[in-house]
């Protein structure tokens, strides 16, 4: 069976009125929407003992076990790393936009989603975009930010990467590549 990894680009494309924006990808309103000027991506950063690492960065994601959707567990791991409240229906799901069956395999196996290791297994990712208005105050609260699931002992921190930065700052992260690469690819033909 599938490992079913979800991965959340958590970019949300936010469109600043003064002192307003929202998550993950903000952008102030006097710069066209259509402009990738001045938008961030949250990250969380959180230890990653195989990596060596007390203090990775990496976009929000986790585990969906044998109930619910990709979209429903997404929206929940955004809420539990990030403190925000998201519903499934604000969430877009890059990867099928971006992977058309008919890229698949001639069987249809393949799902229209990122194998991490299609070498070494069968763990699956869909890379979701979410779009939200935010106040700008929110934006500094949000950098250095504790959140987790303590009881659970998770210990993350949120960090604000510019998005034309973030291919470096996490690119360690396969998601957060992936991410970047279905955004911009997406963005380019005129799909989000």
């Amino acid at each position: 069976m599938a490992r079913n990894y979800l991965a959340l680009y958590s970019l949300v494309e936010a469109v600043l009125i003064l002192n307003d924006m929202r998550q993950l990808v903000l952008q102030p309103d006097d710069v066209p929407q259509s402009s990738e000027t001045d938008k961030y991506v949250i990250l969380t950063l959180q230890p990653r003992i195989p990596a060596g690492s007390l203090s990775f960065a990496e976009l929000p994601a986790g585990m969906l076990d044998d109930s619910g959707t990709f979209a429903g567990g997404a929206a929940k791991e955004i809420s539990e790393e990030t403190g925000l409240q998201v519903s499934a229906e604000e969430l877009i799901d890059m990867t099928r936009l971006a992977l058309s069956p008919e890229t698949s395999d001639d069987r249809g196996i393949l799902q229209q989603t990122v194998y991490s290791s299609p070498g070494g297994c069968d763990e699956l990712m869909p890379i979701f975009l979410w779009k939200k208005n935010v106040p700008r105050g929110r934006l500094q609260d949000w950098q250095g930010k504790l959140t987790g699931l303590r009881d659970e002992g998770e210990k993350i921190t949120l960090m604000l990467a510019r998005l034309e930065e973030v291919w470096s700052i996490g690119g360690r992260e396969s998601k957060v590549l992936d991410g970047y690469a279905l955004y911009h690819g997406l963005r380019k033909k005129g799909n989000i």
